[in-house]
């Protein structure tokens, strides 16, 4: 009897042991995933955003006041300039954007680019690097960046690419993430297979605001 009762408290030690374990590496790996946002500095009314990307920046598929930058803009009470070029690469938009910075000089430059690279099947690894030399470029020139993940195309479910989240935690940028996996995902939210109507831009306008926010850069 003694041993069975020995046993039945091992045996129940042993499982509490287990959740424990099991608990804490839940943990570990919710914190080891987690990203902390960097502040920003706040944004005077005097100062400059630039919008920087393709198509998605451009606002293809509506008339420029419903582009995404635009949008912003009117909602924050700050001046949003759209440097968004449709179709281009983002090995084209690299050296582009040195000369936007240096006709500009923004304060914070939101990044939207890549989404050419993936329907064109241009190299991923290409791509990270232009990304990070476009970060590095802005902050060369004094500015603060934000990154907007884009979706890799997918026939079964849009999801962000990865080299989004490598690049922003590997930067350690301002980051708006699944926003437009979500808006392309659903039929309501799109002009066409690739672009968001004007209720989807609106989308997008309203998620970079609410990271603005966060990072207290408004």
């Amino acid at each position: 009897m003694f041993y069975q009762i020995g046993d039945a408290m091992i045996q129940r030690t042993g499982l509490n042991l287990v959740l424990w374990i099991g608990v804490m590496s839940l943990l570990v790996l919710l914190t080891g995933c987690s990203r902390s946002t960097p502040a920003m500095t706040r944004l005077d009314d005097s100062d400059v955003i630039l919008a920087f990307g393709d198509s998605l920046t451009y606002g293809t598929g509506v008339s420029s006041e419903f582009s995404y930058p635009s949008i912003l803009a009117g909602r924050i009470g700050k001046t949003v300039i759209n440097e968004g070029i449709p179709g281009e690469l983002s090995k084209d938009g690299l050296p582009r954007l040195a000369e936007v910075l240096e006709q500009h000089h923004p304060q914070l430059v939101i990044i939207c680019h890549g989404g050419n690279d993936f329907l064109r099947k241009q190299s991923v690894e290409a791509l990270e690097n232009n990304l990070k030399q476009m970060i590095q470029l802005v902050r060369e020139q004094g500015a603060e960046v934000m990154l907007i993940a884009v979706p890799e195309p997918n026939l079964l479910m849009l999801s962000d690419a990865e080299v989004y989240s490598r690049v922003a935690e590997s930067m350690n940028v301002a980051f708006v993430d699944h926003i437009l996996s979500e808006i392309l995902s659903d039929n309501a939210l799109k002009s066409d297979t690739v672009h968001p109507n004007a209720q989807g831009y609106q989308h997008l306008a309203l998620a970079v605001e609410s990271v603005l926010s966060e990072v207290n850069a408004i």
